[in-house]
């Protein structure tokens, strides 16, 4: 979602796309030569279990968090329902679902003390509460056959409701609506299956978490300080595991998608045979999502199959997938950095006039000075538009050598013998090429050349539509 897509800027890529995408897969090519012979310690024996790190509940912090909710939520009902007027899509769809993943990816998961629908589950999760509404004081033990599926299912649909469901997700009271059924949702699961629910069932929680074993600080967790050292520990090998941080994944990519001009020609095309009902699109849009993500599941782990087989290390299709995910996700937080950047620094800017009528009626008493006001305009072009090029080959360059770092590490750990192990790397290093070359292709599409307008509906992400409407010019 660049701000492309918000304010229809665009600039051309400064070197040709052939490039850009071959000079990429030669950084993934260059720190692989660079790491390839270097010696790995083993793993430790018994690596601490793939799992949320939970945080004792802080009730000062808890009872802010959840006042916050409720203001954002009451917002969201009672105010305008115009986006740019209420302060309830902004937070939501800028702040909370990109600006939070991103700063947990750089600092490391901060999140959980001032996460109000994890503080709900905290609350609930009461012996006292519990043996008077259930009869026992003991929470139900979280079935085995659960695993990861309700943060992985909840997450789908979040997805979908950003990048396929926009126009009807970015209207403030079904905001509101839908937090405060998620916000019900986390109270029963925190009554029924206590410490386990924020673990795996909350999906904020479980997100931020996986996006915070990146960053530089631990916050708790276990592992040491610095960046990615929260990736040695491998990922659950279940399959709802896999599939929820394959979502991280595949959700970036598939933004990306929708914003190629090809794609957006594809889609006219899709449109004038199945007709131009918008619920058809959004069906095709559905299931086009799906299909991306088996088909990046099936690829990465025929490509992690195969690489166990060269390194012998008696690993199946799911342990395989799950050793080298980790290695995955650097890059995956690479590009949506470089995606988000720009997007992030222009329109959190509209938090200022927001936060100083938060509800977007006259009938709000309080009027505060500039730039908590209408006076204030958002400021595209602070910052000239090279700097977040630069920003992004910077980004891309660092998620790469930390890429190729982690998968060396992995398979070197995991290979019976050094030449197996040697063996095992050249197999995963064509998928984290292939990946990476796939990736930047998409990321460079806005750059290239104008886009041709879109389909009718929906039109754009969540957070997108959202600053459209902000972007043009409010009437209180």
């Amino acid at each position: 979602m660049y701000l492309a897509h918000a304010f229809g800027q665009r600039y051309e890529l400064p070197i040709p796309l052939l490039l850009f995408v071959l000079g990429g897969a030669a950084v993934v090519l260059a720190s692989f030569l660079l790491v390839f012979r270097s010696a790995v310690a083993r793993r430790e024996e018994h690596p601490p279990p793939d799992e949320t790190h939970l945080q004792t509940l802080r009730p000062v912090w808890a009872a802010i968090s959840i006042l916050m909710l409720a203001l954002l939520v009451a917002a969201g009902f009672v105010g305008s329902q115009e986006v740019p007027e209420n302060i309830l899509p902004t937070v939501f769809w800028v702040v909370v679902w990109v600006a939070v993943p991103l700063s947990c990816g750089v600092l490391g998961d901060w999140t959980q003390a001032v996460n109000p629908f994890a503080n709900l589950a905290k609350v609930a999760d009461s012996p006292r509460i519990r043996k008077a509404l259930l009869g026992s004081p003991e929470p139900v033990v979280w079935p085995r056959w659960l695993g990861w599926w309700p943060a992985a299912a909840l997450y789908f649909l979040a997805g979908l409701a950003e990048l396929v469901f926009n126009l009807t997700w970015t209207v403030p009271r079904n905001i509101a609506l839908a937090l405060l059924l998620y916000a019900v949702y986390c109270l029963f699961g925190g009554l029924i299956f206590g410490r386990a629910f924020v673990q795996r069932g909350e999906m904020f929680s479980a997100a931020f978490a996986t996006w915070g074993r990146l960053g530089y600080l631990r916050f708790g967790a276990p592992g040491r300080r610095g960046f990615a050292a929260g990736l040695e520990v491998p990922f659950e090998p279940t399959v709802s595991r896999i599939a929820f941080v394959l979502l991280l994944l595949v959700s970036v990519n598939f933004d990306g998608l929708l914003s190629t001009p090809r794609w957006n020609t594809f889609e006219r095309k899709v449109q004038s045979s199945i007709g131009a009902a918008a619920d058809r699109l959004e069906v095709f849009r559905t299931l086009t999502f799906l299909i991306l993500l088996l088909v990046i599941a099936g690829l990465f782990g025929m490509f992690a199959l195969a690489a166990s087989r060269a390194g012998r290390d008696g690993a199946r299709f799911r342990g395989a997938l799950a050793g080298l995910l980790p290695s995955v996700l650097p890059i995956a937080f690479g590009y949506l950095l470089a995606h988000y950047v720009q997007y992030l620094l222009v329109n959190t800017q509209l938090l200022f006039p927001l936060v100083g009528n938060p509800i977007g009626k006259e009938s709000w008493p309080l009027h505060l000075p500039f730039p908590f006001n209408d006076t204030y305009e958002v400021h595209p072009h602070f910052l000239p538009t090279a700097f977040y090029w630069y920003i992004a080959v910077f980004v891309i360059i660092a998620v790469h050598v930390m890429a190729v770092v982690l998968a060396h590490r992995h398979l070197a750990r995991a290979g019976r013998s050094v030449e197996r192990a040697r063996a095992s790397e050249y197999r995963w290093l064509v998928a984290m090429v292939g990946y990476t070359m796939l990736s930047l292709w998409l990321l460079a599409q806005p750059l290239v050349r104008e886009a041709p307008k879109p389909a009718p509906k929906p039109a754009a992400t969540a957070a997108t539509a959202a600053t459209l409407a902000a972007a043009r010019p409010a009437a209180r």
